[in-house]
């Protein structure tokens, strides 16, 4: 299972132990190795923007940015870390709104998204985004939903 680390501290609630639960359940789930740290990092709209336009040559805000370190992980160690997750707090405050979920439940949609990308799921193909769609949907109702 991945260890994360969050920075900075949102100015969204996180309850730990849904985060903790979330990569339990993504663990339980898929059978893909999931032992190395795992940043989680809060930007604003700019910062982010400008990440996207930089890595992804898409000149606009988004919500999550999801960065894999590595493509060779057999030389690393448990404890290194692997990957990121960037996320817009503007966007999970304005999309919560439009989403019709709390602001601290979108951001567990965005990070459960983001696992998946960071554990190689896509959803550029119409049967890509099916098989990451019922991955998605599956860990947030046995995590909400039960």
């Amino acid at each position: 299972m991945f260890k994360y680390e969050i920075t900075p501290v949102p100015e969204i609630k996180i309850d730990k132990k849904i985060v903790d639960k979330i990569f339990k359940t993504v663990s339980k789930n898929i059978e893909k190795t999931q032992k190395w740290t795992l940043n989680i990092v809060f930007l604003d709209d700019e910062s982010i923007k400008n990440l996207n336009k930089n890595y992804r040559n898409i000149d606009k805000t988004t919500d999550v940015l999801s960065f894999h370190y590595f493509d060779d992980f057999s030389l690393l160690k448990n404890t290194d870390t692997a990957w990121e997750i960037v996320m817009s707090i503007e966007k999970i405050i304005t999309q919560w709104k439009d989403y019709w979920l709390w602001t601290e439940k979108e951001f567990y949609k965005l990070l459960i998204h983001s696992i998946l990308h960071i554990i190689w799921y896509d959803h550029e193909l119409d049967d890509e985004y099916k098989i990451m769609q019922k991955l998605e949907d599956t860990i947030w109702k046995e995590l909400f939903e039960n």
